[in-house]
């Protein structure tokens, strides 16, 4: 099973498409390389892609184009524009139709790298907060995400603050897994700095709180990564 990111390259320069694709093979992605956006279009639409590298001037349709017809398939499908021109509109424009992130040529290959990790990281982390389940039952405790009820055994239910409640649900989505405290911080506090981290750890000393009355249910800190939700 091919479980390599694939990423769609559309570059009308024949040589340093050959050496971009390379380079991202190199580096462990799954690469299809299309030489203008009508032919980059249909190979979108006949393979899966999870990330979009779109040079922006292109003979027959150029990379916004393209990037508007991508978006109109696939809205959640993040997109890299490369360009050489730097010119603010042009730079505003791919961000109105959906841009991600933009690179200037000539750019640091270990950037596009960077950045091809982190939006693909990001959306990641958006897939998973974004999960519509509700209901959790865990130990002898029963959780509604939407109601922010937590009931342990046949108790009147806890009302739980929107923070903790959003907290609960990305532990028991990761149960018995590493939640990132990242995704908790820029997901729940929208920002990962050094108050937002102390305010985590103050929810979670009341979600411990709320749990310790079932002893098989238990929050461990993972140092520097994260929390842990166990349950026996």
């Amino acid at each position: 099973m091919n479980t390599k990111k694939r990423i769609l390259l559309v570059e009308d320069d024949p040589n340093f498409g050959i050496i971009l694709r390379d380079f991202l093979k190199m580096n462990e992605y799954d690469v299809i390389l299309a030489k203008n956006g009508m032919e980059g279009f249909e190979k979108f639409k006949k393979f899966e892609f999870n990330l979009c590298i779109l040079d922006v001037m292109m003979p027959y349709k150029d990379g916004f184009t393209l990037a508007t017809e991508i978006k109109s398939v696939s809205p959640d499908t993040p997109i890299i524009f490369l360009t050489a021109k730097s010119m603010k509109e042009d730079v505003l424009k791919g961000y109105k139709v959906g841009a991600d992130d933009y690179l200037k040529k000539p750019f640091d290959s270990d950037v596009l790298l960077f950045k091809i990790k982190a939006i693909l990281k990001r959306n990641k982390l958006s897939t998973i907060i974004d999960n519509t389940e509700t209901e959790f039952s865990f130990g002898f405790f029963q959780f509604n995400s939407k109601l922010r009820h937590l009931v342990f055994k046949n108790d009147k239910p806890i009302k739980l603050s929107p923070k903790e409640n959003m907290l609960l649900k990305l532990l028991l989505l990761h149960k018995n897994d590493l939640m990132p405290r990242e995704l908790a911080l820029t997901r729940i506090w929208h920002d990962d700095n050094y108050f937002t981290s102390r305010s985590m750890d103050v929810y979670i000393a009341k979600l411990r709180k709320q749990l310790q009355k079932d002893p098989k249910v238990s929050i461990s800190n993972i140092h520097g990564e994260g929390f842990r939700l166990i349950v026996d």
